[in-house]
């Protein structure tokens, strides 16, 4: 971190710090990336308008968001236990270094369209509510996915088999472990600076959602795009500080936990499954879509890469997973995802 992001982040936190303490009736939040629609559409308005309405005005939001704390992985949750953030939205692949169990929840193939991806994320959020409580002290509220993470290249492929050799930068571990099996190198760089290493040719590939994408510039700096969500959907989890949670009354905490459901989980879920779409419009100047167009290729998906991907995952990710985790981890998994997908965890 340079000498300037480190003082401005020390001046941020001093900042949120210095607020008056006035117990959960001020919540210091941590909202996702600023410059996509689930901030901008859903956590923005949630939390600076209708949560304090729905309290009679008896909470007050200091909200920023995860470019403004400029605080990498699992580093975002970490100071909950401290105080110095009461609420946290951050993508659950960012934090998995201090919670390997939340891995379990968007394996690569795992769940192909959106329908799956809401089954799997139902299912598994008690075990990763209680997860996250053992980890960081804190209690989650919602779990809401980006578009599905589909593949940037900038050099021609036809199917999976092509990236062999390259190197692609990974929306997660688990993604890692995917491209890797294919002969690939997965490489670690951080969002914002993945459209860089695009256009200075040192990656060749990367992952994240086709709207996402679109937004940050990949587009600009890439060619090709193949719609298969490798990286599945990079889901947004938002967590509250356990001590701010309790200091909520039963009646408070059930209007909370009501209204982030309906006015934010909800509605945000429709619209992801139509920011697929609209991002793969946008990047390849089809169809509808607001902004202006890339020229990006599309790929088609090609026969059988369904099957190796999902082959992939069973051989490779699953259990490349299950050793990071303990045994009733792996147990509550089959119980919940495995159930729901027909696959089976082993350690």
């Amino acid at each position: 971190m340079s000498g300037f992001k480190k003082y401005a982040l020390m001046g941020l936190i001093l900042l949120l710090c210095a607020v008056p303490a006035l117990g959960a009736r001020q919540l210091r939040v941590v909202g996702s990336w600023s410059n996509l629609t689930l901030y901008k559409n859903f956590e923005q308005p949630f939390w600076t308008k209708t949560l304090p309405a729905a309290m009679d005005e008896k909470i007050e939001t200091i909200l920023t968001s995860l470019g403004q704390v400029n605080m990498t992985g699992a580093a975002v949750l970490r100071p909950i236990k401290l105080g110095v953030f009461d609420v946290v939205c951050t993508v659950a692949d960012y934090v998995v270094s201090d919670c390997p169990e939340l891995a379990g929840l968007d394996l690569p193939a795992l769940a192909l369209n959106i329908e799956d991806a809401r089954k799997v994320a139902d299912a598994y959020f008690p075990v990763m509510e209680k997860a996250i409580e053992k980890s960081f002290g804190a209690k989650l509220l919602a779990v809401v996915p980006y578009p599905a993470q589909v593949l940037f290249t900038t050099v021609p492929i036809e199917d999976l088999a092509d990236l062999k050799g390259k190197k692609i930068r990974a929306s997660g571990w688990t993604t890692s472990q995917f491209i890797e099996a294919l002969g690939a190198t997965g490489v670690n760089i951080s969002f914002g600076e993945v459209a860089q290493s695009l256009q200075q040719g040192i990656v060749e590939g990367a992952v994240t959602g086709s709207l996402s994408g679109y937004n940050a510039g990949w587009g600009e700096v890439t060619k090709y795009v193949y719609p298969l969500p490798v990286g599945g959907w990079d889901y947004v989890i938002t967590v509250m500080g356990l001590d701010v949670w309790n200091r909520f009354s039963p009646e408070e905490q059930e209007t909370l936990l009501t209204l982030i459901k309906e006015e934010l989980e909800i509605p945000a879920w429709e619209v992801t499954a139509e920011e697929t779409q609209l991002g793969i419009n946008a990047l390849t100047g089809t169809g509808e879509f607001e902004g202006t167009p890339n020229d990006l290729t599309l790929i088609p998906v090609a026969p059988g890469d369904m099957e190796l991907a999902r082959k992939i995952l069973v051989e490779n990710v699953l259990p490349a997973w299950a050793e990071k985790v303990d045994a009733q981890t792996v147990k509550d998994w089959n119980d919940t995802i495995g159930a729901v997908t027909g696959l089976e965890a082993k350690k």
